[in-house]
């Protein structure tokens, strides 16, 4: 299958936004944490937000055997995962040409569950050192009980989409001459200082937490 399908083309400004390389692709899904998951179940729409984190051509995501939501996405239904990284926002003469500079991805795919033990291992291991890098060989080792009780699924990245915003505000040439400021304005998330709680206040901050 194409990445760029029906599906996988939007509605406005195409050509100048849209994006199917695997580069753009990966790179927004590699610094994004979250995504959302929609999928239809007895003819209602279900959206949930989910940590994730992609390996190669797939992305991965996790929950425990007994979630609704890991039995539903890994019967082989269709489903939509969504992304979007916000960078600016982007303040014009009117409101009308206010936006956002992002970076998106939208991936239509279906669930394929994660058998094998070692298969199921290295993508905790890989969504784990994505939520908080060089930790995992500090951890205690996940146990194989553990890892049991763990549903994995992983989507296929063949049918995705990257769509980008980013720039200067638009502006009509009736305005350019009008007293308003115009530019950008920064929103980017930052890692800030670990907190500890009671048990982690006896112990030093590791390094890679530093």
């Amino acid at each position: 299958m194409e990445r760029k399908t029906k599906r996988t083309t939007p509605s406005r400004m195409a050509n100048q936004r849209a994006h199917y390389d695997d580069q753009q692709i990966y790179d927004i899904l590699d610094e994004a944490l979250f995504c959302t998951i929609s999928y239809a179940e007895n003819n209602e729409p279900f959206s949930i937000p989910q940590s994730f984190v992609r390996v190669g051509n797939y992305v991965y995501l996790h929950g425990s055997v007994g979630s609704h939501l890991m039995r539903m996405l890994s019967d082989g239904r269709s489903v939509c995962i969504t992304v979007m990284l916000a960078d600016e926002l982007v303040i014009a003469k009117t409101a009308f040409h206010h936006s956002v500079n992002y970076r998106s991805v939208v991936i239509f795919a279906k669930g394929e569950l994660l058998e094998s033990q070692e298969e199921k291992y290295e993508a905790f291991k890989a969504l784990t050192e994505k939520m908080v890098p060089n930790s995992w060989d500090y951890l205690k080792p996940m146990s194989k009980k553990e890892v049991d009780k763990t549903t994995g699924i992983r989507f296929s990245l063949e049918e995705a989409s990257a769509k980008i915003r980013q720039g200067d505000p638009g502006h009509e040439e009736d305005e350019m001459d009008l007293p308003i400021w115009t530019g950008l304005i920064p929103i980017k998330p930052l890692r800030q200082k670990p907190v500890p709680d009671s048990h982690g206040a006896k112990i030093d901050l590791p390094e890679h937490l530093k």
